[in-house]
């Protein structure tokens, strides 16, 4: 894309923004994301709006358009009957999708009364919608086959007050979406890249080095979602394994986890001189403050990516005189066996040259415990101190047991980080999973990458 070509979608991205806004702000639209008096829309007796009162009325009637998968099926329909033209933003196979979908759907519904959450998560997925070609004003075509929808699953149960409710509450994020895309519009939807090197390090797992055609800025221990020229608009997160700037390459580690996925294009069927794209970077995972106290770290599989860059970024922050200040770090590796611990010549030679690092591999488990209960009992093996701190890093089944582990041997909670965890509620009816997974449309969430 030339540079003329670049400014003038970003002129033309800017435009059904600002359209969008207004018909957002007019009477009768969209509410203002974080529920204040900011300028946004109000209620009818000029009040702010109330997602409380809306999350009530929907879980009231939740039955009459449950389970999600059916009332999905039917929003897509009757979106690409209206306007066959958003087909081709999508993937070819519908499934992923809609099961995201479905969790952003309960997200919004569970948080409806905290919006600050809210805000935060769909003003992520506003920057990283850029990438998929979503234009603002695409989100009222949606909103309309969502109420198209929800006519046919409520039948003559419908309701205008349910309707509503719905609406209000998926005007709800896609405000705080189109404030992201709007903040995000200096910087490219997404980066064009070239994979330089290839290693496969067994079967089914491969170490990918990749050069941005554009300057590529995040820091230590975030993912990006990445798209294979083989599944367009197919994207999976994946986390950075390399420090930033060091030579303008990006490292990923890929475990094929099936057939005919992202992770099967970009182990099996890609190689050098290939092209990718990348989404934005983002994730919670950071060192902070230089650490004064014991540091772990525990990652699972391929999750040693992005503890890989996190003990890059911390090698770069000490100088060899200082480096008998720094804390303990106890570093965690597990896998289901040995043969699927990879990057041992690098993890020997880190261990060796650094007396402050101790890394301790963990494999396979015993009949009758759950896959991640031996990690769980290596990092928590010494009771850690209320000072120390850990980063964690694999599968959401992982990171919650080792999260527990933890809190029950007295870290406080908000001593252990990790990437958001999918949260849905499995108890209601009609719930497909957790929101967390890189890779819907016209909602996209967030995810433990693999």
């Amino acid at each position: 894309m030339s540079a003329e070509d670049g400014t003038y979608h970003a002129l033309l991205a800017r435009h059904d923004a600002m359209r969008l806004r207004r018909q957002m702000l007019s009477s009768g639209g969209f509410p203002d994301a974080d529920g204040g008096s900011g300028g946004g829309l109000r209620g009818p007796a000029g009040q702010p709006y109330d997602g409380a009162a809306d999350q009530r009325i929907i879980m009231r009637d939740l039955d009459l358009v449950a389970p999600f998968e059916e009332l999905i099926a039917h929003l897509y329909q009757a979106l690409f009957t209206r306007h066959p033209s958003l087909r081709s933003l999508f993937p070819a196979e519908m499934a992923f999708q809609q099961a995201h979908l479905a969790r952003a759907f309960w997200f919004l519904l569970e948080h409806l009364d905290r919006p600050d959450q809210i805000t935060a998560t769909f003003t992520q997925l506003g920057r990283d919608h850029r990438k998929l070609g979503v234009r603002p004003a695409q989100y009222a075509a949606f909103e309309t086959a969502l109420c198209e929808a929800m006519r046919i699953r409520a039948g003559e149960h419908w309701t205008a007050e349910l309707e509503q409710a719905w609406v209000r509450m998926v005007r709800f994020g896609v405000t705080a979406m189109v404030r992201g895309a709007e903040a995000a519009l200096h910087e490219p939807p997404c980066w064009q890249a070239t994979v330089t090197a290839h290693r496969l390090c067994g079967p089914d797992l491969a170490v990918l080095r990749v050069r941005p055609h554009e300057t590529f800025r995040y820091r230590a221990g975030q993912y990006t979602a990445l798209e294979s020229a083989r599944l367009p608009h197919t994207w999976r997160p994946y986390y950075l394994a390399g420090e930033p700037g060091r030579d303008g390459e990006l490292e990923f580690h890929v475990r094929c986890t099936g057939p005919g996925g992202v992770s099967e294009a970009l182990v099996r069927h890609t190689a050098v001189g290939d092209r990718i794209r990348l989404g934005p970077p983002k994730g919670n995972l950071a060192l902070g403050e230089e650490p004064t106290g014991e540091l772990r770290l525990a990652a699972w599989d391929t999750g040693w990516a992005a503890m890989k860059a996190l003990l890059q970024e911390l090698e770069g922050r000490l100088r060899p005189a200082s480096e008998h200040r720094v804390g303990r770090v106890r570093l965690f590796l597990g896998a289901d066996a040995l043969s699927d611990l990879y990057d041992t010549e690098y993890l020997s030679e880190v261990e060796r040259s650094r007396p402050w690092l101790t890394v301790v591999p963990v494999t396979g488990g015993t009949p009758g415990e759950g896959v991640y209960d031996r990690l769980a009992r290596a990092v928590t093996r010494s009771r850690p101190a209320a000072a120390g701190r850990a980063l964690l890093a694999g599968p959401p089944a992982m990171v919650q047991t080792v999260t527990a582990a933890l809190t029950r041997a007295g870290l406080p909670a908000d001593h252990v980080r990790h990437d958001p965890l999918p949260a849905g509620p499995r108890d209601l009816p009609g719930a497909v999973g957790d929101f967390g997974s890189a890779g819907s449309r016209m909602f996209q969430g967030q995810s433990i990458p693999a």
